[in-house]
């Protein structure tokens, strides 16, 4: 990380119509980068749409559900997004959770780091058999990929592969992505002390050991990309409707045994046995109500775009590399861009 100015991206779910949306008027404030979440559609549909209507702002999954999928249909995916958009596509990856990945997806969980690592290291031997034509092996624990006759094979891509960050909560994910990664996502459920004290740390020394090691991928710089949620808004009644949506989203987090240490950081765990039996029952609107003003300043930034701005600033700047901000799904973005054009303001002096 530098005292260098953020680079700033903004992060939404939605469908391949907002999806594309977000993209051109991101490009047209300026931003660097859009990443879409894999909530209710697969964010590679909309990104490849905003392919075609974009020509500069780099194209994220933020996050694409890793072992929803194959090694091998993942590799299809992000090449064919990045063959599209003239080598702009960011691959970035996230495990979910155990229910979701066994009992959705109906995929195999077990191990997930190590897995994990598995998973990057099979792309990227299946992207290397692409771009150079070289015999595909590779040969895990978890991923066998051995066969790829040329009428399968893409063609190469001039820009080169795209890169692959992977996001994490806990200590073995943040180190796979230390040791494995082109850079690391930070969830949004994560306040800048667990940030600071226990996520960086760990991604610094399994970055070191990569590099140490003279790891290939370590050859690009690594980058941190850190994670705010926001409620803003152009009016007071927006406002006020999206800070509701945002202490309801951080009480879905909070309810998830696989974020209580975050919680824990803070003294809160006890936060957490109240709203997980809430979850399980699906009341969702009550368990916003228990996140009070304390929590919600940890894990979000609320006020007009101006106030959030500077205040993101003071908290991330020379914290990260990047910052991606998100708002309630299914928001008007514009007060989030609003926000963006603001830091970029401040950036310039």
């Amino acid at each position: 990380m530098t005292d260098a100015p953020l680079r700033l991206d903004v992060t939404a779910a939605g469908g391949p119509a907002e999806g594309l949306a977000l993209a051109v008027a991101a490009e047209r404030r300026g931003l660097d980068r859009i990443s879409l979440s894999e909530t209710s559609y697969n964010p590679f549909l909309p990104l490849a749409r905003a392919a075609d209507r974009t020509e500069s702002i780099e194209l994220a999954t933020g996050v694409a559900i890793a072992f929803a999928r194959t090694p091998m249909t993942l590799a299809y995916e992000a090449w064919g997004l990045h063959e599209a958009s003239g080598g702009r596509a960011v691959i970035g990856l996230g495990s979910q959770v155990r229910t979701h990945v066994e009992r959705r997806f109906g995929m195999p969980w077990d191990r997930p780091a190590a897995r994990m690592r598995e998973f990057v290291a099979a792309v990227r031997a299946i992207w290397h058999s692409w771009q150079t034509g070289e015999r595909l092996a590779f040969r895990g624990e978890f991923y066998r990929h051995t066969v790829m006759t040329p009428v399968f094979a893409p063609d190469p891509i001039p820009q080169g592969t795209p890169p692959i960050l992977l996001a994490g909560v806990g200590p073995l994910m943040t180190e796979a992505a230390g040791a494995m990664a082109d850079g690391f996502l930070s969830h949004p459920f994560t306040t800048t002390e667990y940030l600071r004290g226990t996520v960086l740390p760990r991604l610094r020394a399994a970055r070191g050991k990569a590099e140490a090691e003279q790891a290939p991928w370590t050859a690009r710089p690594f980058e941190v990309v850190g994670h705010v949620l926001t409620a803003t808004g152009r009016t007071e009644r927006e406002f006020t409707e999206n800070l509701r949506l945002i202490r309801e989203r951080i009480a879905f987090y909070a309810s998830t045994p696989a974020y209580r240490a975050v919680l824990e950081t803070h003294g809160w765990g006890e936060l957490h046995d109240r709203l997980h039996p809430m979850s399980v029952r699906g009341r969702w609107r009550e368990m916003g109500e228990l996140v009070d003003d304390e929590v919600l300043a940890a894990f979000a930034v609320a006020g007009t775009p101006a106030e959030v701005a500077r205040e993101i600033r003071r908290r991330y700047a020379g914290l990260v590399d990047r910052l991606c901000v998100s708002g309630p799904d299914g928001a008007d973005q514009e007060p989030l861009l609003d926000v963006l054009t603001e830091m970029r303001a401040l950036d310039r002096g």
